[in-house]
């Protein structure tokens, strides 16, 4: 049987915009006013880290959702419950990459205005994204995904 195209989470925003639009806001505004990180022989190297972190944390997930035929676009519908590599350990690793992602770049580029708005980028992506998301998914896969919910934590 074939799942029809209309059963999907109901999110209307694409997820990475959620943290691009706060970046890249953030960065802009620090063209206007400049609100420097210190210590920038400390805080490069920990972006960086963070970073490589992030990217290594999302790519996985995403490889993850690809080796089990889902796709990654909450547009479409879910065909498996992914609950291996890195989705063990947090059900959202794209989404916990990303903002670690986020993070890091943050401290490269040297600026307080994204850190500011990181929250927000987080709080969006909880209320727009994953709160579609979990009943979908509930309603989906049933006591197969009440039973991921209990192993393993949204976040981290």
């Amino acid at each position: 049987m074939t799942t029809p195209p209309t059963d999907n989470a109901g999110v209307r925003v694409f997820p990475p915009a959620l943290y691009a639009a706060p970046l890249l806001s953030g960065v802009l505004l620090d063209r206007v006013w400049p609100l420097p990180i210190p210590a920038r022989g400390v805080t490069a190297p920990l972006g960086a880290a963070l970073l490589a972190a992030g990217v290594g944390l999302a790519a996985p997930g995403a490889a993850s959702f690809r080796h089990s035929g889902t796709p990654l676009n909450p547009t479409r519908p879910a065909a498996t419950l992914v609950t291996t590599g890195p989705y063990r350990l947090t059900r959202n690793p794209i989404y916990v990459g990303m903002a670690t992602t986020y993070a890091g770049v943050t401290l490269l580029a040297g600026t307080w205005w994204p850190v500011a708005f990181l929250p927000l980028a987080v709080l969006a992506v909880d209320r727009l994204v994953i709160a579609k998301e979990e009943p979908y998914l509930r309603r989906r896969f049933g006591s197969a995904y009440d039973e991921y919910c209990a192993r393993v934590r949204r976040w981290l």
